[in-house]
């Protein structure tokens, strides 16, 4: 199996969580750049935010598990 036939399977089985997460990511991104053109801050914080989400993301994926349980 050659590397390109490899990645085309994972793309194939994985299309769908990998599409969630593009659009989590980049909501999350515009977010916090728009709030932080509004506000100056400093670069740190900015970072920090950016970071968080990660923490979000987690977060997120985490209770939307638990309401599809219930």
């Amino acid at each position: 199996m050659s590397v390109l036939n490899a990645i085309r399977d994972h793309v194939v089985e994985h299309h769908d969580g990998m599409l969630f997460d593009m659009v989590f990511a980049v909501g999350w991104v515009t977010i916090v750049s728009l709030l932080f053109e509004t506000f100056d801050a400093p670069q740190l914080v900015y970072y920090g935010a950016l970071a968080a989400g990660v923490v979000a993301y987690f977060g997120f994926v985490y209770s939307l598990k638990l309401a599809k349980e219930q």
